[in-house]
C-alpha cells in the first residue's frame, strides 16, 4: 500500500522527493516496488557514498532518492530539485536496541512510562529533523507526506501532529496535484 500511495505522490509532485525510511528493509522493498512504476530517475541510499547522491540527486531533474536515517539529517537541498519529502512510518527507535531497551528500563523502574516520556518524545525529534530535510531557506515550498496512519489512529499521533510547524494537512493526493499545479 506504501508503494502505491508513494506512486501516486511522486506523480502529483513529478519526482523531486526524498522517500525516507525507518529501515533498510522498507528502503529496499519501497525502492524496488516505485522504481519500476514511474518514469523518474531513483537513487538508492548504499549505491554510492551519501555525498555521491546528494550531488546526483541535486544534478538529476526530476530524481527521487530513496534513503534511510542518515538521510534524516545532515542534508541540504535547496530550492524546487527537494519539493517532497515522503516518510514512511513515524521513526520510534528500536525497542531492541541495548541503549533504548536500558533507558526504557530505567524510566519504566522509576515510576515513569517509557513509551510516552521517552520513545515518543524521541520519535517526534527525529520526524522533525526528517521533515527539516524539506525546508532549507526562505523560498523553499513543498509537501511532507508521512504514510503511517498511527498519526490519526493513535492518541500519540496529536503529539506528532502538535510538534510539527503550522501547515496544511490533508490525506488527499488530489490536494498535493493542486498545490503542485499552483506553485
Amino acid at each position: 500500500m506504501a508503494a502505491t500511495e508513494i506512486v501516486r505522490i511522486l506523480g502529483a509532485t513529478r519526482g523531486h522527493a526524498f522517500v525516507l525510511c525507518t529501515s533498510n528493509q522498507s528502503m529496499t522493498a519501497l525502492y524496488e516496488l516505485v522504481r519500476s512504476r514511474i518514469d523518474y530517475p531513483c537513487l538508492v541510499q548504499g549505491s554510492m557514498s551519501k555525498a555521491g547522491l546528494v550531488d546526483r540527486f541535486r544534478a538529476t531533474p526530476n530524481a527521487v532518492l530513496f534513503a534511510t536515517q542518515s538521510f534524516w539529517q545532515g542534508v541540504d537541498v535547496r530550492g524546487k530539485q527537494l519539493s517532497c519529502v515522503v516518510i514512511d512510518k513515524l521513526p520510534f527507535a528500536v525497542p531492541s536496541d541495548p541503549l533504548v531497551a536500558a533507558r526504557s528500563r530505567f524510566i519504566d523502574e522509576n515510576g515513569g512510562r517509557s513509551f510516552t516520556d521517552y520513545s515518543v518524545p524521541q520519535a517526534i525529534i527525529s520526524l522533525k529533523q526528517g521533515i527539516g530535510r524539506l525546508i532549507r531557506s526562505r523560498t523553499d515550498r513543498g509537501v511532507i507526506a508521512i504514510l503511517d496512519s498511527r498519526l490519526r489512529t493513535k492518541g500519540y499521533g496529536r503529539d506528532f501532529l502538535a510538534s510539527l510547524p503550522r501547515m496544511r494537512i490533508t490525506a488527499e493526493v488530489e490536494d498535493v496535484s493542486e498545490f503542485f499545479a499552483v506553485n
